[in-house]
C-alpha cells in the first residue's frame, strides 16, 4: 500500500515555487508514497514535466492531480474548497491567520498539516525546518534585490578613475534570514552591521565579519524557542528612536522581522526613511498584507520616496529564488512525510512532539492548541 501524494500549481498569484521536486521522488517512494504531479506545476521553478516522469512520478492534466490523491503537498495555501473528506494537505498554511478556515476543513474531515508549527529547537526536526530553509533563500535574495536598486558598487574599489568607498549595510534581525543577508553582503564586499534584540545573536553576527549594533534603550528580548519576544509599546518606541540614527548612516537597510500570525513590528519609521541619503535602499522582508517593518513599504513594489530613497516591499523573496528554494523545501517536506507516513498511511500520533506541532486538524476536529485557542476553545480541552 502506498500513500498517493499530489502536487498542483501553487494558487497564490506570482508564486513560482513547487512543493516537491524531481530529485525527491525516490525518497518519497522509500517513505511509502507515490507522486502525482499536475502538468506544469514545476515549470516556473525550472523543473519540466519530463524531469518528474524520468524520476518516476506520474504527470497528469491540469486540475486532475488532486482527484485520486490522499494528500496534497503545497508551498502556500491552496484552494481549500477543493479538498474533500479523507484527504490531507501539507504546506506552509499559516493556520493562525485563518482559524475559521481550519475549523471548516476539520468539519469536512480534512487533515491539515502545516510546517509553520514545527518545533524548530528539536534536533531531529532540523531536516524538516521549511521556515528556516525559505528564510535562508529570502535573506540571500534580499541583498541581490538591494543591489538592483542601489546605483553604486558594494565593495571598496581602487581604480585609475579613483576610489569607490564600500557600501554600508545594516541588517535588522539576526535570525536565519538576517544571517544569510549578512553573509551575502559581506561576500559582496560591503561593510555590514546588524542589530537584534537577542543579545545571544552577537556571536553569530560577529562570526560573519559584521559589527553588532547595541541599543541602550532596549534590554534583552529573547523569547521561547530561540525567537525574539514581542516588545511592548514603550520598548518599541524607544527602539525606533534609537535605530533611526543608525539607519540614517547606512546606504542599504534590510529588515527581517516577522511574527507568525500577527502584524510585523515597525522598525523603520517614515522619519527614519526621510533622514536617509538619496539613493539609499531599504528592503522590507516583513512586508505583507498585514503590514511591514518599514513605514510606506508596499508588498511586491519598489517605492521611491520624495527624498530619493527606494523602499522595496519584499515578502516574496524565496519565490524569486524559486529553484533553490523549491529544492530545499522539497527536502524538508520529504523528511516530514518520512516521519508521518507509516506502512503507506498517514500516521497521526499527537503524543509525538513533531506531529503535535504540525498537525492542525485531524479526526474531524481542530487539534492544534494555538489554533483552537483562537477559535475560543481552551488549548488543553480535548476535542469531542
Amino acid at each position: 500500500m502506498s500513500l498517493r501524494v499530489a502536487v498542483a500549481r501553487e494558487a497564490a498569484p506570482g508564486e513560482r515555487r513547487v512543493a516537491l521536486t524531481p530529485d525527491v521522488v525516490g525518497r518519497l517512494e522509500t517513505a511509502g508514497t507515490t507522486l502525482v504531479v499536475e502538468a506544469g506545476a514545476g515549470s516556473a521553478a525550472g523543473f519540466a514535466d519530463s524531469d518528474y516522469e524520468k524520476a518516476g512520478a506520474t504527470v497528469v492534466a491540469p486540475g486532475a492531480a488532486l482527484d485520486a490523491a490522499d494528500l496534497l503537498a503545497c508551498v502556500g495555501v491552496p484552494d481549500l474548497d477543493a479538498l474533500r473528506a479523507g484527504q490531507a494537505v501539507v504546506g506552509l498554511l499559516q493556520p493562525l491567520l485563518r482559524p475559521e478556515a481550519m475549523e471548516r476543513l476539520a468539519a469536512r474531515g480534512v487533515t491539515v498539516v502545516s510546517l509553520d508549527g514545527l518545533p524548530r529547537t528539536l534536533s531531529r526536526a532540523q531536516s524538516m525546518d521549511a521556515l528556516s530553509s525559505q528564510a535562508s533563500a529570502a535573506g540571500y535574495k534580499a541583498i541581490l534585490v538591494a543591489t538592483e536598486h542601489f546605483a553604486r558598487y558594494l565593495p571598496l574599489l581602487i581604480t585609475a578613475a579613483g576610489t569607490s568607498r564600500p557600501a554600508e549595510v545594516l541588517v535588522l534581525g539576526a535570525g536565519v534570514a538576517g544571517l544569510q543577508a549578512i553573509g551575502t553582503a559581506r561576500r559582496l564586499g560591503a561593510v555590514v552591521r546588524a542589530y537584534d534584540v537577542r543579545a545571544a545573536s552577537r556571536g553569530e553576527v560577529e562570526s560573519l565579519g559584521a559589527q553588532f549594533v547595541e541599543l541602550s534603550s532596549v534590554g534583552e528580548a529573547a523569547g521561547d524557542g530561540g525567537y525574539a519576544r514581542a516588545l511592548d509599546a514603550d520598548e518599541q518606541a524607544a527602539q525606533q528612536a534609537e535605530l533611526a540614527g543608525h539607519i540614517a548612516r547606512h546606504d542599504i537597510v534590510v529588515t527581517t522581522a516577522q511574527v507568525p500570525g500577527r502584524r510585523p513590528p515597525e522598525l523603520v519609521t517614515a522619519e527614519a526613511v526621510a533622514a536617509m541619503r538619496p539613493g539609499s535602499v531599504v528592503v522590507d522582508m516583513g512586508a505583507s498584507e498585514l503590514g511591514g517593518n518599514v513605514a510606506g513599504s508596499v508588498p511586491g513594489e519598489a517605492v521611491v520616496t520624495p527624498g530619493g530613497v527606494t523602499v522595496v516591499g519584499a515578502g516574496d523573496l524565496a519565490s524569486r529564488l524559486a529553484t533553490s528554494a523549491s529544492t530545499a523545501y522539497a527536502r524538508n517536506l520529504t523528511a516530514l512525510l518520512a516521519h508521518l507516513v507509516v506502512d503507506g498511511e498517514l500516521h497521526v500520533d499527537l503524543d509525538d512532539e513533531i506531529t503535535a506541532g504540525v498537525v492542525v486538524t485531524h479526526g474531524g476536529a481542530v487539534v492544534h492548541p494555538a489554533t483552537r485557542a483562537l477559535l475560543g476553545a481552551h488549548p488543553t480541552e480535548e476535542p469531542s
